[in-house]
């Protein structure tokens, strides 16, 4: 695929809007970027990317993106490893099961498991997400199986279309596993970056990523995420939630139809 200085630049502002906007209103970037990087392209006169791209670029973006932020937790104490470890291991199995199983599946097999992640992704922004207070990293104590099983299932749907699976993991580890709020984005974002290992891994492994466009996307995030979650600190950003989960809402039901 031939890269213009026109299809750079509408990759850079399809990373950087995404970032942005997710950075601010906290739910994990691949499931704006996901749509934008599957309709705008071709919408400008540009090369469509197919399902299976779209998600290997996603994989790579979603990769460097969770480096910082685990980076940023590392000496703040609510990272808890044993949790790490359960959620991690199963979460990277399944991450991995799914990036190189998308391979023998077809584009709208792809985009109906999107389409399915993305109508979740709209009922978990809404869910209570208030958790148990704080306490001790050594006083926390969860379901072992339940964490495995539930970062497994999480894994397989997040390594076929390349997301982070942050947005349903957040809620489990909330409400399910009842982990303490601080310590279940510390976690999560821990988690979320194993899962990108295994995703990025696998599509890279069954040559589903672009190396040009992923590498301009990571750039954009890179740069926009963190500007993202400064002007969500500043501004109400309830109304820019009810836009955006209409919008993914919308890009479900478009995906929907396009397969049915």
């Amino acid at each position: 695929m031939e890269l213009t200085l026109f299809f750079i630049f509408v990759l850079f502002f399809i990373g950087f809007i995404g970032s942005f906007v997710s950075g601010m209103v906290g739910i994990g970037g691949s499931i704006i970027k996901y749509p934008m990087l599957l309709y705008i392209p071709p919408l400008l006169g540009l090369s469509a990317f197919t399902a299976h791209e779209v998600a290997g670029i996603s994989a790579v973006q979603v990769f460097f993106a969770t480096i910082g932020g685990v980076w940023a937790y590392r000496k703040g104490g609510y990272l808890n490893k044993s949790l790490i470890f359960y959620m991690g291991t199963s979460i990277l199995a399944g991450s991995l099961i799914g990036a190189v199983g998308s391979n023998y599946m077809s584009n709208d097999g792809v985009n109906m498991v999107y389409a399915v992640l993305a109508t979740l992704a709209v009922i978990m922004m809404f869910l209570p997400k208030k958790g148990k207070d704080d306490t001790p990293n050594d006083q926390v104590t969860f379901n072992k199986p339940t964490a495995a099983v539930s970062a497994f299932l999480v894994g397989i749907g997040a390594g076929i279309v390349g997301a982070a699976g942050a947005f349903i993991l957040v809620p489990i580890l909330l409400v399910v596993l009842k982990i303490p709020t601080r310590m279940t984005i510390a976690t999560s974002l821990a988690v979320t970056f194993i899962s990108s290992i295994g995703a990025t891994i696998g599509k890279i492994a069954t040559d589903q990523v672009l190396i040009g466009p992923a590498a301009v996307m990571v750039a954009a995030s890179l740069i926009a995420a963190p500007l993202g979650v400064m002007a969500g600190k500043r501004m109400n950003t309830k109304h820019l939630q009810w836009l955006l989960a209409l919008l993914i809402l919308g890009t479900a039901i478009k995906i929907w139809l396009d397969i049915l």
